[in-house]
This record gives C-alpha cells, structure tokens and sequence, in this order.
C-alpha cells in the first residue's frame, strides 16, 4: 500500500519475501546514454542497500544483516556493469543510515558493524579510478561519525544549507579524511538562491573544511523542482563554485 514519505509525497515500498538478487541491470542504459552526451562526466545514481532495506517491508525468516547483504551484492553487480558503461563516478546514496540504529544503544555497534560492511560491498567491485559518492540527508553524525568515514567512500554530500552548515562541524572536529559536498541550497523549495548566498555558505564551510577537500551540490536531489527553477538555481551554483576557486586560487599565490 501507500506510505507517506513527506508532505504529499507517498511511495509504495516493496515487500522483500524471499532472497534478493539482481536479474538485470537496471540503470545502466539510460546512465550510458546520458554519458554520450556529455564531454563531463555523469554521475550514476544508486540508492544504498541499508536504505533499501530500511524503506522496504523485510521479512522475518532470517536475520537483517543477511538480507542487507543480499542487497549490497545484488547493488554490486549494478556498479560493476556501470562503471564498464564508462561511468566514472558512482553515488551509492545512504539517507536511511542512522534511522536503522537499534533502540537500545547498546546495540549500536553490532548493526553499524554490517551496515558499514554492505556499503563496503556494494562499492567493492570498482578499480581505484572510480569515484564513489554516497549522500546522507540531515541527521546527527556525531556519534556515529567513525562509521561513516569507515564506509569509505570518496565523496560524502550532506544536505546543510538550512542548518547554515553546522553540520560540518562533526566532520571537522573528527577530521574526516576524505572529501564534503555540503548542500548549498535547499530543494525543496521553490526559491532560487543567489550566487552570493551560496558563495556565503561555502565561506562557512571553508572555515571548518579545507578547501581541497569541498566540493559544490545542492542538498540533494531536484526531483521535486521544476526545469525553470532547477536551471536558474544550478547557474547559480556554478557561478558561486568559480568564485570560491578565485578564491583559493588568490590565497595560494599570496
């Protein structure tokens, strides 16, 4: 049936009843097509095994962890034929991380433990030249701030634009070592921000993460925006991402 997702957006989550497996790819064509018709390189797009899990009805024959790792091959099996497509960067997104910790905090760590480990599977199968990404939405990375960085992968975007990028401040304080695209605008508004207050937010964010380690994005996804709105927004966002790079580039030939 329907569930809601958030406001008057409503899914209906699929109803894993017995072992999962991938019969075929499932975005492959279509990320291959994009990518003959680019000179840039296209992102593919995935959605991660323990949000998969997370959002779908499980069953209850066996334990979570072995369904989640069912997943996380069957994801594997897509990433590997993505990046033979030519696809260079690929986002495995894990929005649904935190909402999987058990109620007890003494059992945290036994499903952090498998959780990092499906991820770690789902992204195994690639050579080092390929970028993976994985996206989280807003949450309370502090206390399991270690778990994410063991996920390990390349690039992690988090949606920060309405907490004026206080969420970096986990990430910073703990020195996350690899690299944060903070989200620079939010989605789920109609509202196009300036390339000034974007610029501002990125400023925030450079006084806590060094600028090597940024990169530029929204907050998440732009399904819920019109063409008109996504094009204005996103022009502004480049504009904003040219002059942190002056920027930069001024401070290091000081």
């Amino acid at each position: 049936g329907w569930v809601q997702s958030y406001g008057s957006r409503c899914v209906k989550p699929p109803v894993i009843y017995g072992d999962v497996y991938r019969p075929a790819p499932m975005t492959v064509r279509w990320a291959e097509y994009a990518q003959k018709l680019s000179s840039k390189w296209v992102k593919g797009m995935l959605t991660g095994p323990v949000t998969i899990l997370q959002w779908s009805f499980v069953r209850n024959d066996q334990p979570r962890s072995e369904t989640c790792t069912q997943i996380a091959l069957a994801i594997r099996d897509e990433v590997v034929d993505l990046e033979k497509a030519g696809i260079r960067i690929i986002q495995i997104d894990e929005p649904a991380i935190r909402e999987g910790l058990p109620l007890r905090k003494a059992d945290w760590e036994g499903y952090l433990q498998w959780a990092v480990r499906a991820f770690r599977i789902s992204a195994s199968g690639v050579g080092d030249e390929t970028q993976i990404h994985t996206h989280m939405c807003y949450s309370e990375f502090n206390d399991i701030i270690q778990n994410i960085a063991d996920m390990d992968a390349d690039v992690i975007t988090i949606e920060c634009s309405r907490s004026q990028m206080e969420l970096l401040d986990a990430f910073a304080d703990f020195k996350y070592p690899n690299e944060i695209g903070p989200g620079v605008y939010d989605i789920h508004s109609p509202r196009v921000p300036s390339k000034d207050e974007m610029v501002s937010l990125l400023e925030k964010a450079r006084s806590v993460i060094p600028a090597g380690q940024l990169w530029v994005n929204p907050d998440c996804g732009l399904k819920t925006r019109h063409w008109d709105e996504t094009k204005k927004a996103l022009t502004e966002m480049v504009a904003a991402a040219k002059v942190l790079r002056e920027y930069v580039e001024e401070a290091v030939t000081l």
